[in-house]
């Protein structure tokens, strides 16, 4: 990715929102967006306890936190009556989008966009929407601090990065 801003996400649907979420609609504030299956263990055990926790820790005017239900694998199982059932379930209380499937194969669009290889990943954007930085895996919840504190204070852009967490991700 460049400096420029980051593309618009490809929602069917977002749950847990009055109204469509957009990339374009949030800016001024750094966004976390965790994109994640409901069958995938480290997107259980680790990303969405991890987005529950940036959610309480940093105030809602300077960073928002998202889900992104990217299915890529067992797409029968993973229907949206189930992911309404699984964000009950694991009391999940910020906006979650269902990635727009493709009709020319298993990776969903915005999945596809982002050039992801798989879950958990997050995205973190600073708050004119330009992609910093891409983590796949499970990364510690410092780092995660570390880098969304790091956005929040920026006024100024710099280059992209890309990292990756130390374990977990389920990988295309």
């Amino acid at each position: 990715m460049t400096s420029a801003a980051a593309p618009e996400w490809q929602v069917a649907a977002w749950l847990n929102a009055s109204s469509p979420v957009s990339l374009a609609r949030l800016r001024g504030k750094v966004v976390a967006l965790y994109a994640f299956q409901m069958l995938c263990p480290a997107c259980v055990s680790h990303a969405i306890p991890q987005a529950k926790q940036v959610r309480q820790i940093f105030p809602r005017d300077e960073v928002e936190v998202l889900g992104l239900h990217t299915v890529f694998e067992h797409h029968a199982a993973m229907g949206s009556a189930a992911l309404e059932a699984f964000i009950h379930e694991y009391r999940i209380d910020f906006p979650v989008g269902i990635d727009q499937p493709s009709g020319q194969g298993p990776l969903p669009l915005t999945m596809q966009a982002y050039q992801l290889r798989g879950t958990p990943t997050l995205l973190l954007f600073d708050r004119q929407g330009v992609l910093r930085h891409t983590l796949l895996g499970a990364v510690h919840d410092m780092q995660v601090g570390a880098l969304i504190a790091g956005l929040a204070a920026r006024t100024t852009t710099a280059p992209p990065h890309q990292s990756h967490g130390n374990d977990g991700a389920c990988r295309i």
